[in-house]
């Protein structure tokens, strides 16, 4: 089992806008069908993390919840929940609740979704294993940063995916 910060990031390190939008991101020519060499990455996944923000932005663009695994979801407030999908609330610490995601991961991968402050929470804590950054040719020049703190890694692999560079990094523990 592995967990791995899997996201997509403006050249100047952005994952989203000031207002969360990911607007710009569909803008971009990519093959989402074939967005890393490792293409079994879902099937390898057993739990989603995720912050509010990024549960809320899901919850308003997606049609249905797409997902089957469990997904925990860092936050202080009170959200709606989809009554088909299994969504776990937490708060505080990632450490403190990692046991149960894990768990709940059933042996498989956890997929840290998002957002970059809680992905950086996961790598202070020594939960993070690898960070795969889908790096889009454009420039936001403000947003939600792609990683709050500092941060040492490896780089692994390097694909170009269409207008993307597909990077994957291992995180210094």
């Amino acid at each position: 089992m592995a967990t791995y910060f899997y996201t997509a990031s403006s050249l100047d390190g952005f994952i989203a806008t000031t207002d969360h939008s990911l607007e710009w991101l569909f803008k971009q020519d990519f093959d989402w069908e074939a967005t890393m060499p490792e293409t079994q990455f879902m099937a390898g996944v057993g739990a989603l993390v995720m912050g509010s923000s990024t549960y809320q932005w899901l919850l308003r663009n997606q049609e249905s919840w797409e997902y089957t695994q469990p997904a925990w979801v860092f936050t202080h407030r009170d959200l709606d929940v989809l009554e088909a999908a299994d969504v776990r609330f937490v708060q505080g610490d990632p450490a403190d609740a990692f046991d149960r995601i894990a768990a709940s991961a059933d042996g498989k991968n956890v997929w840290v979704m998002g957002g970059g402050d809680l992905a950086a929470q996961f790598a202070e804590a020594n939960l993070l294993d690898e960070g795969w950054i889908q790096i889009a040719p454009v420039m936001l020049g403000s947003g939600q940063p792609l990683f709050t703190r500092p941060l040492q890694l490896d780089l692994l692999n390097v694909v170009r995916n269409r207008d993307f560079a597909c990077t994957r990094y291992r995180v210094h523990k």
